[in-house]
């Protein structure tokens, strides 16, 4: 592989004098100076004052946890923020192209539209895994980024390392490895590895098994040099107030994190042993992740059946390869036995 980060930055992103917030320059000043430089408004609520722009104390915290280095990680209005700033520093309109593996999550499909680059879908495998062959048949000079979702949404299955390492050793742009599901699987973090490989980029969200999906907080965890283009045009103040607080508290609490990981495992086990018994389920794809993938003989009557029942599941029929197949996320007890009651009752 011979990736260099300046081939594909965009030049004008290059050439950029980032925005210097009113913050910047004075954070390392402490919090008892007086501030009248933002023209904020001056009476104490909470959250008068503008956020901290680096998110400096959450992302300590973070790479405490991680074993690297905060200036590492880049955090964002939810992962979805982050991936766009991928798309808007190293993707030019119009000229360059992406890689997505379908059936994955629909926000790369979207967010290659919203900046008018092409997305090429290579579809997976019958076994949901990457057809490295048919990944590089596609590959040009102008694909900046390939996407790889593990766990995968919506199949819950995580992506063989062995093909996650060809790709990173013959690509030479960015792999993005979207872990948002990497909490519930078997298998560590690609986070260890990103010295290994410079053009690895892991995203990760506080959505899931943090509990904290009203929050918004996306994650992305690469080299120092990807990360210092990604700050360059990341809006000032991306991360509020309210979010970094909350942020803070959640991860400082990884005991209660991790007590419902293990609740959330067990009830997986469970709903997929019922789900298997069911006379209209077909097949029950092994997951990884929150979520279980169920082939159905209907999957439309059923989705409905199911939403007159009170139960709100997702319909994936409509991905490649999912034809027939309903989404099930992992819930409480309580939930999945009403669930699962539901299900014995549909005729």
């Amino acid at each position: 592989m011979s990736f260099n980060l300046e081939n594909i930055t965009r030049q004008n992103i290059k050439d950029l004098k980032p925005y210097s917030s009113a913050r910047d320059e004075f954070v390392s000043l402490g919090e008892n100076m007086v501030f009248l430089d933002a023209n904020e408004n001056p009476y104490a609520n909470g959250v008068n004052r503008y956020p901290d722009p680096h998110q400096h104390k959450l992302k300590a915290l973070l790479a405490k946890q991680r074993g690297i280095n905060k200036k590492q990680i880049v955090l964002g209005n939810g992962s979805d923020e982050i991936l766009d700033l991928l798309f808007r520093a190293f993707c030019e309109p119009n000229a360059d192209n992406i890689v997505s593996l379908p059936p994955t999550y629909g926000m790369y499909k979207v967010l290659s539209a919203t900046n008018a680059i092409e997305n090429r879908e290579v579809l997976l495998n019958a076994d949901f895994q990457p057809d490295i062959d048919a990944i590089f048949k596609v590959v040009n000079k102008n694909t900046k980024l390939l996407f790889l979702c593990s766990p995968n949404n919506p199949t819950g299955n995580l992506i063989a390392n062995n093909l996650i390492e060809s790709i990173l050793t013959e690509f030479n742009g960015l792999v993005v490895m979207d872990e948002a599901y990497i909490d519930f699987a078997s298998t560590a973090s690609w986070i260890n590895r990103l010295d290994e490989y410079p053009n690895l980029v892991v995203t990760q969200t506080l959505s899931k098994a943090y509990g904290m999906a009203g929050i918004r907080l996306g994650m992305c965890f690469a080299s120092k040099e990807i990360t210092t283009v990604l700050k360059k045009i990341k809006p000032p103040y991306n991360v509020n107030e309210l979010t970094q607080q909350r942020a803070l508290l959640g991860v400082k609490n990884s005991d209660k994190v991790a007590t419902q990981v293990e609740e959330i495992l067990v009830e997986r086990k469970n709903l997929l042993k019922a789900l298997s018994k069911n006379s209209f389920i077909r097949h029950v794809y092994p997951s990884e992740a929150n979520f279980l993938l169920a082939k159905v003989d209907d999957a439309k009557l059923r989705y409905k059946q199911l939403l007159n029942a009170g139960i709100v599941i997702r319909n994936r029929s409509n991905q490649p390869l999912c034809e027939n197949t309903l989404r099930f996320t992992v819930g409480t007890s309580e939930e999945n036995t009403k669930l699962i009651k539901a299900l014995k009752e549909i005729k």
